[in-house]
């Protein structure tokens, strides 16, 4: 009877089927979208913001449309972070990608400045979204002065 107690408890806490979806033996496929953690964090005065994209979003020739804000507590927008490589605001993005055979690695960069001025943001805990074709992702980072 212990035996089948730690064998549930493993079950249920996932020691066993680590990488394994509701039925035995069967892997779970790798995630659409992964919204990664930004670094570093805590941050000052800038930040990065990985996300990566499986290449099954860009099948067919798709280009997904994705987002990417920074908002406080109170939910006001802060800020729209820069697509690295490209300098263009991470608002209604359409990607692509080159090798849609394997993830792509996104990078978004974020100056620490509120959306269209110099002023720099206030220390505290901020969230970020990315919102790619309609889903969205959310993590949160702390800026520290």
């Amino acid at each position: 009877m212990k035996l089948y107690w730690v064998v549930l408890a493993l079950l249920l806490g996932g020691g066993l089927l680590a990488g394994v979806d509701g039925v035995l033996g069967q892997a779970t496929p790798p995630p659409l979208v992964e919204l990664k953690q930004n670094y570093p964090n805590p941050f000052n005065p800038a930040t990065t913001i990985p996300f990566t994209l499986n290449g099954a979003l860009f099948a067919d020739g798709h280009r997904p449309k994705v987002s990417l804000k920074i908002y406080n507590v109170l939910a006001q927008l802060v800020a729209v972070p820069l697509l690295q490589g490209t300098g263009e605001s991470m608002t209604d993005l359409e990607l692509s990608c080159s090798n849609p055979s394997a993830p792509c690695e996104f990078w978004a960069y974020w100056d620490g400045k509120v959306l269209s001025t110099d002023r720099e943001a206030a220390s505290g805990v901020y969230i970020y979204q990315l919102i790619v074709d309609g889903k969205r992702f959310t993590k949160k980072m702390i800026i520290m002065k």
